[in-house]
């Protein structure tokens, strides 16, 4: 591939791993083809955004130095000229420069319950119009139809703010929008999701217009981004045929729930009443999956928008997780943003917190992002095939086999996840999908996931699909909030009426018969046998 320029490996490379031995590091951001007209950005085979070259680039340096995934300069780096120099400012190797981090919740006019946790990305945005810092916002809404459920758009009043609230679980692209930011004077903030806010930041080093214009950026943490398969597997495995899905929204709340346990509320194109169903009843809403994930996600090392100016993200800790409304984990890097904060207290509720808080938020995305991508790096190295240069360096110290196999598999749920909507489509039946993909599920959990770990895992996802949203609630505080100070065990009859019985001692219990009873239906449970429910 000597002979190949950067952007095109980035756009396709080999990769012994991916199906057909070769894969995309392109997010398909758009950056490329705001910069030059050699690029297209359109959806491949997979319902991904890519980039596609039509033609010789112009100027390459001037539109690798722009990509998240062909530029040299880091977050550290870009995070050091922003941050750096304030007065106050830490660094810390995942949050990146900041001055304080928080968590908590709007508590005014409703921008929580809009929100899909705390409600506080779509707040700051308002404050920020209302208090002059910024003239519009550049950030995702509804599309204009059901290929294009939404898109960057920009908002110029807290009114048209407001349709855009909640996260997207959808392919974007933003080249349209930073064409009209370059051609309209005025001062605007962007929301995205860390290499878009990277890109950004980017584009703004050689752009005088950009640097100008974009003030401020508001980052959102990132598992990874989905292809539109998702939303289309959401919807369709909910109940609605492929062709009368208009729109999903993805974080439907549901009254009286933790925050963990939200729905899909998927909008017809014939109307009528929405299809609302609860995430722990799909197959492809386990975010640890990756079911759907963009290649070029798997060689993202930044969870936490580190080159934002404020990062939210959900409060997945265990003190908060049980707050139906939501709470956001926040991280503050740029002090205009801090005074913002600081002047409209009343309006909302934080407590303070620290980076260690912060990390267990998203731990699992850290693994997966540091040390899956030091494993990851280090397989393509040993092939001789090439990956954009990380901050992550190619290793497998203290990676354990069993963590190799696991993020092995993690790469084939992705690839395979791709291969069974297809086959899905073409035979008109979701059950397709699940057919595929149930073998490679076990293969992983086997892989990944201890015995026991498992059982009590399968009996939770027992517990949660067969019990009302209430019931589950109910559990969780007999459990003391989700973490058991014994062992619970349920019987048949137990089941029947919600009653659950705690142990403060191990009882044995065969492994055969727990795996048998999660392979059989509520009536086969025998009336005396105890069955675990949790530990």
């Amino acid at each position: 591939m000597s002979d190949l320029n950067v952007m095109e490996r980035v756009i396709s490379s080999p990769d012994a791993d991916a199906i057909g031995g070769s894969a995309t590091y392109c997010v398909g951001c758009g950056t490329c083809a705001f910069l030059d007209p050699a690029f297209t950005i359109a959806k491949n085979n997979d319902g991904c955004y890519q980039a596609f070259m039509q033609s010789g680039i112009q100027n390459p340096a001037k539109v690798e130095s722009a990509c998240p995934f062909a530029g040299s300069a880091n977050e550290d780096v870009i995070g050091n000229d922003l941050f750096g120099s304030q007065a106050g400012v830490q660094h810390d190797q995942y949050l990146g420069y900041y001055l304080n981090a928080y968590v908590g919740y709007v508590s005014a006019d409703d921008w929580r319950s809009r929100g899909s946790s705390g409600g506080m990305v779509s707040w700051l945005a308002s404050k920020m119009l209302e208090d002059g810092l910024v003239d519009a916002v550049v950030h995702v809404k509804d599309g204009p139809d059901p290929e294009h459920m939404y898109t960057y758009q920009v908002s110029h009043s807290v009114e048209e703010l407001k349709t855009g609230a909640k996260s997207k679980y959808y392919p974007v692209e933003m080249s349209e929008v930073l064409a009209y930011v370059r051609e309209h004077e005025g001062r605007y903030l962007f929301i995205g999701i860390p290499c878009f806010v990277k890109a950004v930041r980017l584009l703004r080093r050689q752009d005088p217009v950009l640097n100008e214009r974009i003030r401020y950026c508001i980052g959102l943490v990132c598992g990874h981004l989905k292809s539109d398969f998702f939303a289309k597997s959401e919807a369709w495995e909910s109940g609605v045929p492929l062709e009368d899905i208009a729109r999903v929204d993805f974080r439907h709340k549901t009254p009286g729930s933790p925050a963990s346990d939200y729905a899909v509320e998927v909008k017809r194109v014939g109307g009528g009443e929405p299809v609302v169903k609860r995430t722990a009843e799909l197959s492809t809403t386990n975010w640890g999956l990756g079911y759907f994930k963009y290649n070029a996600c798997d060689y993202c090392d930044d969870v936490l928008a580190e080159t934002a100016d404020v990062t939210f993200g959900d409060a997945w800790i265990p003190k908060y997780v049980n707050d139906g409304e939501g709470c956001n984990v926040i991280v503050v890097r740029n002090q205009d943003v801090q005074d913002l904060i600081d002047a409209h207290r009343d309006e909302i509720v934080l407590h303070d917190s620290d980076s260690a808080e912060v990390y267990q938020s998203q731990a699992g995305g850290f693994r997966h992002r540091r040390q899956g991508l030091a494993y990851r790096l280090h397989a393509h190295q040993e092939r001789g095939e090439w990956t954009p240069t990380k901050r992550v360096k190619p290793s497998l110290d203290g990676i354990s086999e069993q963590r190799q196999k696991t993020y092995a598999m993690r790469t084939t749920l992705k690839n395979e996840s791709f291969a069974a909507y297809r086959e899905a489509v073409e035979a008109d039946d979701f059950n397709v999908f699940k057919k595929h993909m149930k073998p490679v599920e076990r293969q992983y959990a086997r892989v990944s996931v201890p015995f026991k770990k498992r059982v009590l895992r399968k009996a939770k996802q027992l517990v949660k699909a067969m019990l009302p949203a209430s019931a589950v609630k109910s559990i969780k505080n007999l459990m003391g909030g989700g973490v058991a100070s014994g062992t619970y065990y349920l019987t048949a009859r137990s089941f029947h009426t919600f009653i659950f019985v705690a142990s403060p001692t191990l009882v044995s219990i065969n492994r055969t018969d727990v795996t048998d009873a999660f392979s059989i239906v509520y009536p086969a449970f025998d009336s005396e046998q105890l069955y675990v429910l949790s530990a």
